[in-house]
C-alpha cells in the first residue's frame, strides 16, 4: 500500500510542476465583449498586465504576435510590466512597449511596481529612466488623466493608487472624495474606461462611476483551488473576492486578468498566464 501511496504522490508531485511550467510559460487569451449604447463603433483593445519582465520568447515575439493576430485597435496596460528591484533591468517591459507602440496606441496604467520606482530613493533613475524610453516611443501614461477617444465613443481614465491602497493583510479605507479629487468627475455622456490596478476596491470604482474597470495585482491568486478560486492575493490574504474574471457591480464592470508574469514567488498552479482580448460593441 505504502508503494502505491509513494508513486500516486510522486505522479502528484510532477504533475504539479508540469502544470507550473506550462502555466508560467504559455499564455491563453480570454475574449470578452461588451454592448453599450455609450459606444459609437466597435472598439477593440487587449489587456497587459503584471508581466513582471517576463518574456515569451526572443523579445517576446510570441506575445507579440499574437496581439497581432487579434488586431486590436489598441494596447490597455494595467500595470506592473515590470518588477520594482533594486538592479533589476526593465528592458523587457520597454522593448515590448516600444515594439507595439509603432503598431498601436498604448494606453498606460501605473501599477504597484511602477509607482514604487517614483518614491524610493534606493531605485534611483530607474522610473525616470523607463518614463523616458516610453515617452521615446509616444507613451505617455495616464498619471491621473484621461484621454477621450471621441471617434468610439470611449474615455480612457488611469488610476495611480497612492501607496497606503497596497497594504498587506487589509484593505485601507479609501475616502468618497478620493477617486474625484483624482480623475475628476467621471464623463457619463461616454463609455469610460478606468485601468486600476487594484481590484480590491472595485465598489469605490463603481460608485465613481466607471463603466468597465481594468485591473490586475492579484495574479489569479497564484494558486487556483477549483470550485473555490485563487488561493492568496498579494496583501497575503486567503481567497481573495477578486481574483480573476469578470465582475458585475449595479451598472459597472470589472475585467481581473490573472496577469502575464510572476515575482518572488516564481508559481502558477491551475493558473495559466493570460492575455484579455476586450471587444466594447454598440447597441444594435
Amino acid at each position: 500500500m505504502w508503494i502505491v501511496i509513494g508513486v500516486i504522490l510522486g505522479l502528484l508531485i510532477l504533475w504539479g510542476i508540469g502544470d507550473i511550467l506550462y502555466d508560467i510559460h504559455v499564455f491563453r487569451v480570454t475574449p470578452y465583449r461588451i454592448v453599450s449604447e455609450k459606444v459609437k463603433q466597435p472598439f477593440r483593445f487587449v489587456v497587459l498586465s503584471d508581466l513582471h519582465n517576463k518574456r515569451f520568447g526572443k523579445k517576446n515575439h510570441r506575445l507579440v504576435e499574437k496581439i497581432r493576430q487579434l488586431s486590436p485597435d489598441a494596447v490597455m496596460v494595467a500595470g506592473d510590466l515590470l518588477t520594482a528591484k533594486e538592479g533589476e533591468s526593465f528592458e523587457p517591459a520597454a522593448e515590448l512597449m516600444e515594439e507595439l507602440s509603432g503598431e498601436y496606441p498604448v494606453y498606460y496604467g501605473l501599477g504597484n511596481h511602477e509607482s514604487r520606482l517614483s518614491r524610493a530613493s534606493k531605485y534611483k533613475t530607474m522610473y525616470e529612466d523607463y518614463m523616458h524610453r516610453l515617452e521615446a516611443c509616444d507613451i505617455h501614461p495616464l498619471l491621473d488623466e484621461d484621454r477621450l477617444l471621441n471617434e468610439y465613443g470611449v474615455c480612457i481614465y488611469g488610476l495611480v493608487l497612492d501607496k497606503t491602497y497596497y497594504k498587506r493583510f487589509r484593505n485601507a479605507l479609501m475616502e468618497d472624495a478620493y477617486l474625484e479629487g483624482k480623475l475628476g468627475a467621471v464623463d457619463k455622456k461616454h463609455y469610460s474606461v478606468l485601468i486600476a490596478h487594484n481590484p480590491d476596491y472595485f465598489p469605490d470604482y463603481c460608485r465613481w462611476g466607471a463603466d468597465l474597470v481594468l485591473s490586475g495585482h492579484n495574479h489569479g491568486g497564484i494558486v487556483n483551488i477549483p470550485f473555490l478560486g485563487g488561493l492568496v492575493s498579494p496583501k497575503c490574504t486567503l481567497f481573495p473576492k477578486y481574483d480573476a474574471g469578470r465582475f458585475e457591480q449595479d451598472k459597472s464592470t470589472m475585467l481581473l486578468s490573472r496577469g502575464l508574469g510572476t515575482h518572488t514567488f516564481p508559481v502558477r498552479l491551475l493558473n495559466r498566464a493570460e492575455l484579455l482580448y476586450v471587444e466594447l460593441l454598440p447597441e444594435k
